[in-house]
């Protein structure tokens, strides 16, 4: 169901019943009004008026606040990997995928870190020194890459050889 109470009746039909209530006891609207307004029957209503909450209903309450403190206690950062992660450490038997879809329903979404070169780090985590990048470097003069290798400058073929720099023809000629 959509509205003001959001998917209510389809994640938790407990609350769905005790807002029906509320509105008698707060606002003195009839249960009969309020069931038609939300589009329920009056039946459904009291059956889960009293129905008490289940261990399962109870269990996922607990996980919920769980989650909600080891999401607060990394300020905010963690996702459900990390979540899950911790949780089993501590003990729970949950799956990655129940942990978050608990997140998406407390709408908690970790905060994603990007990893950027000069943040760079060795294990030990002092400033590390860097790796030269090789996959940025020029080729040098008459190699040429795989994606180059057709033709030369001049268009002429040159000699097909997978994943590796082929000397031009030109620069064969020069060194021989």
């Amino acid at each position: 169901m959509h509205g003001p109470l959001g998917e209510v009746t389809e994640s938790d039909p407990v609350a769905l019943a005790a807002f029906i209530g509320n509105q008698r006891t707060e606002h003195h609207v009839p249960h009969r009004v309020t069931c038609r307004v939300l589009g329920v029957s009056e039946s459904w209503f009291y059956k889960w008026r009293d129905k008490p909450a289940t261990a399962r209903e109870i269990r996922r309450g607990r996980l919920a606040d769980e989650i909600k403190r080891i999401f607060d206690d990394s300020g905010g950062t963690y996702g459900s990997p990390k979540i899950w992660i911790t949780l089993v450490r501590e003990g729970w038997r949950v799956s990655v995928n129940t942990v978050a879809r608990i997140m998406a329903e407390l709408g908690l979404a970790g905060r994603k870190i990007r990893w950027r070169p000069d943040q760079a780090r060795t294990a030990g985590g002092g400033p590390g020194l860097r790796a030269p990048r090789l996959h940025r470097r020029r080729p040098g003069p008459g190699v040429v890459r795989r994606h180059d290798r057709d033709r030369n400058r001049r268009g002429q073929a040159l000699p097909l050889h997978r994943d590796r720099p082929v000397l031009a023809p030109s620069a064969r000629l020069r060194d021989g």
